[in-house]
C-alpha cells in the first residue's frame, strides 16, 4: 500500500470508528510498524488533520460534533484514590472530561487529552494506571490540576460545579 493510501485509510479508520483506535491496532490492520504510524499521524497533523492522542488511542476531532456543546474548566484537588470518584462525578451528571492540565512551575502548562465519557472509560483509565504503576499528572502539582468538561447544558456544567464543591475537589480558579 503506498503511503498516500495509508494515511487516507487511516482517516477513514479514525472518521468511521466509534472511538480511539491504537496506534497498534492501525499497524495490524495496515500491515505496517506503529512507528510508521506515529510518522503518518505527524505528517496528517500538518496537513491540519485534527487528530487527538488520548490514551486510549488515536481519535479524529469533528469540530462540528463539539459545536453547540458547552465547556468549563474546572480546578480541582483530590488524592490518588479519588480519581475514579472524581471522573465518575463528572460522567454521571452528564459530563465528558476531555483533558487535564497541571501548571508546573518549571515546565509551564502540561496538558494530557483524555476523552472520559463514562464511568467504564473513568475505570479503563485508572486500571491503565494501576497497570503501568504510573504516577496522574497532578501528582507533579501536589493534587492541583485542571479538567475541561464537555456538557450538553450550562445547567449540567454548573450541577458538576456543585457536586465537586460538595465533595472537596473543587477549587476557586
Amino acid at each position: 500500500m503506498e503511503s498516500d493510501e495509508r494515511r487516507h485509510k487511516i482517516l477513514e479508520i479514525l472518521q468511521n470508528g466509534e472511538g480511539p483506535v491504537s496506534g497498534t491496532e492501525l499497524a495490524g490492520m495496515l500491515g505496517v510498524s506503529r512507528q510508521v504510524i506515529v510518522q503518518d499521524i505527524a505528517l496528517l497533523r500538518a496537513t491540519d488533520k485534527n487528530i487527538l492522542s488520548t490514551n486510549k488511542g488515536y481519535i479524529l476531532f469533528d469540530r462540528k460534533k463539539g459545536a453547540g456543546r458547552k465547556k468549563r474548566t474546572y480546578k480541582v484537588k483530590h488524592t490518588d484514590e479519588e480519581i475514579l470518584d472524581e471522573l465518575n462525578t463528572i460522567v454521571d451528571l452528564g459530563g465528558k472530561v476531555r483533558d487535564v492540565v497541571v501548571e508546573h512551575g518549571i515546565y509551564g502548562l502540561i496538558s494530557a487529552e483524555l476523552i472520559i465519557n463514562s464511568r467504564a472509560d473513568a475505570e479503563a483509565f485508572v486500571k491503565k494506571v494501576e497497570k503501568y504503576k504510573t504516577k496522574p499528572l497532578n501528582n507533579l502539582t501536589h493534587g492541583i490540576h485542571f479538567h475541561t468538561v464537555e456538557a450538553d447544558t450550562e445547567e449540567i456544567l454548573d450541577n458538576i460545579e456543585k457536586k465537586l464543591k460538595e465533595k472537596g475537589y473543587c477549587l476557586p480558579n
